[in-house]
């Protein structure tokens, strides 16, 4: 009992509403509520804002961040033609061998490679991020607490740090960071990038629209999953009605 007690409190320690562990991460903003095409039962996704978001993940974000879940011929999804992802895809080098010498070489990306990482390796990607290893963005809006509206948050949330907070050394200020200091400087800003469709290019817009194409990323299937979910709601209220009328049909007789 004793063992069990001691074991408890030191748990404790780690839980602790007061501790620092804990105080890190409730300190930080709750995210702005936002409005989602592909939100709800029936919700779809925007494919000019994800073909939008594509354009801000490779002038801005495929310099630090890959997409190691997503082929190119998955942009054919999003509405773009063949003929353009072949083009996007050709503008990646891709590492492939061996040829008939044995060795490794380099070639054009092809329909049905990943996108490449923007590092060979993790060592690599720390030392161009000053010791941060800059996470993989394909499954990033199921893995953060509050999705879509956490990430359009804190692309959105970057300040001055407020009087009396010390800075460490390459950090920035963000309201949405748990701490609220995060090692990634602001990526975006009004104007950062130039739409091809006109579309104004506020930072609100253009963090809206990366997050449009994140969510793409990280549930591909999203619209044919609630299709199937819709076809198997009304098949089960079909049956229930069927199964409805057979009961009546087959308890008539005894009354």
């Amino acid at each position: 009992m004793r063992r069990f007690i001691l074991i408890a409190a030191v748990a404790a320690l780690f839980v602790s509403p007061m501790s620092p562990a804990a105080l890190a991460s409730s300190d930080a903003e709750h995210p702005k509520e936002v409005e989602w095409h592909h939100s709800g039962p029936f919700g779809t996704f925007d494919r000019a804002a994800v073909q939008r978001g594509l354009q801000v993940y490779r002038e801005v974000c495929s310099s630090c961040h890959g997409l190691k879940y997503i082929a190119f011929r998955n942009l054919l999804e999003i509405g773009l033609s063949e003929d353009q992802v072949k083009t996007i895809a050709a503008e990646y080098t891709v590492m492939d061998g061996p040829n008939d010498d044995g060795e490794m070489f380099e070639r054009e990306g092809k329909l049905f490679d990943y996108m490449p990482a923007p590092f060979a390796n993790e060592k690599e990607a720390r030392a161009s991020n000053n010791g941060s290893m800059p996470p993989d963005l394909s499954l990033m809006v199921k893995a953060r607490k509050g999705g879509e509206n956490y990430l359009y948050s804190l692309l959105t949330g970057y300040m001055e740090e407020p009087d009396g907070v010390t800075m460490a050394e390459g950090m920035a200020y963000n309201a949405y960071f748990h701490g609220h200091q995060i090692a990634m400087t602001p990526p975006i800003d009004d104007e950062t990038v130039e739409y091809a469709d006109g579309t104004k290019n506020s930072k609100e817009q253009i963090a809206h629209d990366v997050v449009s194409f994140l969510a793409w990323t990280a549930e591909p299937t999203l619209e044919a999953r609630k299709r199937l979910g819709v076809k198997v709601i009304l098949y089960l209220i079909v049956l229930t009605l069927v199964l409805y009328g057979v009961k009546r049909k087959v308890w008539a007789k005894l009354h």
